[in-house]
C-alpha cells in the first residue's frame, strides 16, 4: 500500500506537470535542497504514479507555447533585479528560489557587477500574435477540407439518382 502524497509533494508534481524540471519544481515547492529532493521524489513509485495519472501528451500544444510566450512578454523581472541588487552584497539571494524565466543571459564582467540580458518582449508579443492569428485560419482550412472530402464521398456516381 502506498502512502498518499503530502501537499508539498502534490505541489511538486503540479510544477513538474507544468513543464518545470525536477530541481526547479522542488525549489518552487519549498524544498531546501531542491536537486536532492527532486531526485528522491522522482524515484518514488507513488510520485511516478501521481505524475502518470495526469500526464499530458509529450508534444507541446499551441496553448502551452502561447503560455510560454505570454510569460516572456508579461512576466515579472523582479527576481532578476533582486539578483542584480544582491550580487553586490555579501550574501546573495539563493538562485534556486528565483524565477529567471525571462533571463536570456547572465554575465559577470571583469570589472565587477552583473549583466543581465532579457528575452525580447516585443518578439514574444509578435510570436503570440502570429500563433493566435494563424490558428483560426488553419482550423478553418482543415474544416473546409474535411467538408469537401465528405461532399466528394456523398456525390452520386454516374447514372445513379440522388433522390431518396
Amino acid at each position: 500500500m502506498t502512502k498518499s502524497l503530502t501537499e508539498k509533494e502534490k505541489l511538486f508534481c503540479t510544477y513538474v506537470r507544468l513543464g518545470h524540471c525536477g530541481r526547479e519544481a522542488a525549489a518552487k515547492s519549498g524544498y531546501r535542497t531542491p536537486e536532492r529532493a527532486a531526485m528522491r521524489l522522482l524515484q518514488r513509485a507513488d510520485v511516478q504514479a501521481f505524475l502518470e495519472k495526469g500526464k499530458k501528451p509529450a508534444a507541446n500544444t499551441q496553448a502551452e507555447v502561447l503560455a510560454g510566450y505570454r510569460r516572456l512578454a508579461f512576466g515579472s523581472v523582479s527576481d532578476a533585479v533582486r539578483l542584480l541588487l544582491n550580487s553586490e552584497e555579501a550574501a546573495p539571494a539563493d538562485p534556486e528560489t528565483l524565477d529567471l524565466f525571462s533571463v536570456a543571459e547572465l554575465k559577470r564582467p571583469k570589472g565587477g557587477g552583473l549583466e543581465i540580458k532579457f528575452f525580447d518582449r516585443l518578439k514574444a508579443l509578435e510570436h503570440m500574435e502570429q500563433l493566435s492569428s494563424r490558428a483560426p485560419n488553419e482550423s478553418a482550412a482543415a474544416f473546409y477540407a474535411a467538408l469537401g472530402g465528405a461532399a466528394q464521398q456523398t456525390e452520386p456516381a454516374e447514372g445513379e439518382s440522388d433522390a431518396f
